[in-house]
């Protein structure tokens, strides 16, 4: 748990590069948001203590399974897990940052609007004012 800010801060940095997220403090905790729905609870921001250990929280369907085998993952509390959320905390033995960013991407493709998944696709056709243009990629 020695860096867990730093895989934090990469976590909301990818977030936020999502088609349309944008940063909210709801509970005093830093969650990611898309057309007003959380996609990523990015947890409190203090020092970790006895009864508080950092952690992230995604909705999860194809990766649920696997979310929940990482060190001390678990469905999310308040009734949220019964909804697919999983709440993993950052360890030392968590998986690696790239297995992380897909759990934040799995979650935005199941809140996020579709013509916002066809976007981050890079096949979207969006309609402006009786205008069609082509989406700009954000894959290489």
């Amino acid at each position: 748990m020695s860096n867990w800010r730093s895989t934090r801060d990469q976590l909301r940095e990818f977030a936020l590069g999502l088609p349309e997220a944008h940063e909210d403090f709801p509970w005093g905790e830093t969650v990611v948001k898309v057309n007003k729905k959380v996609f990523v609870f990015l947890g409190l921001d203090g020092e970790p203590t006895e009864k508080w250990t950092p952690n992230f929280t995604v909705k999860l369907r194809d990766s649920h399974g696997h979310a929940l085998s990482a060190p001390g993952a678990a469905p999310s509390g308040y009734g949220l897990g019964k909804a697919g959320w999983v709440t993993v905390p950052f360890t030392d033995d968590m998986p690696e940052i790239d297995v992380l960013r897909d759990w934040v991407e799995e979650s935005y493709r199941i809140v996020a609007p579709k013509r916002l998944v066809a976007e981050l696709d890079g096949n979207a056709v969006a309609f402006s004012a009786g205008s069609v243009r082509q989406a700009p990629s954000r894959r290489s």
